[in-house]
């Protein structure tokens, strides 16, 4: 009992401190703080410069999902209907954002650098079946832009016994 009175006052001391300190305040929706250069946010699937689809179809994302949140359906391409350059593209590429853990295993299993993990952090809905992106969602350029901090500044610090010795 005598050495829960010390504690609950240094609680109280920490209350105070603070209490007396300017608060910090983001103006969140006009101003957005900057991620850091390595940020997973949003997936995006890419193009090749000549439009085709990186995306083969291969499915090599789905497995490495540890979340089972990305489905792949293959078909053939064509001579009238090229969609990738391989011989496969994905016709169906759906990603569930809300069972996604973010975790980039899809963007290393991706042989063809097709999927990539933006900066984008706003995917919050209202509806749980909109947090389902389909592959015209993915291919198109997000609607809202995330400042990228200075990758100098923030990527990858020097360890303090590297820097200090």
């Amino acid at each position: 009992m005598a050495a829960v009175v010390p504690n609950t006052l240094k609680g109280f001391g920490v209350t105070l401190k603070q209490i007396f300190k300017k608060p910090i305040t983001q103006q969140y929706p006009e101003y957005k703080r900057p991620v850091y250069p390595r940020y997973r946010g949003r997936h995006q699937l890419k193009r090749h410069q000549n439009g085709l689809e990186k995306s083969a179809g291969c499915s090599l994302c789905s497995a490495a999902c540890p979340a089972d949140c990305i489905r792949v359906v293959a078909a053939e391409n064509t001579a009238e209907n090229r969609v990738s350059a391989g011989e496969r593209y994905a016709r169906i590429y759906e990603i569930n954002m809300s069972r996604c853990i973010f975790c980039g295993y899809c963007e290393l299993a991706c042989p063809f650098d097709a999927i990539v993990l933006g900066n984008d952090f706003e995917i919050s809905e209202y509806n749980r079946d909109d947090l389902i992106y389909t592959k015209d969602m993915l291919l198109a350029p997000p609607i809202k832009r995330v400042p990228v901090a200075d990758p100098d500044l923030y990527d990858t610090p020097i360890p303090y016994y590297k820097d200090n010795s």
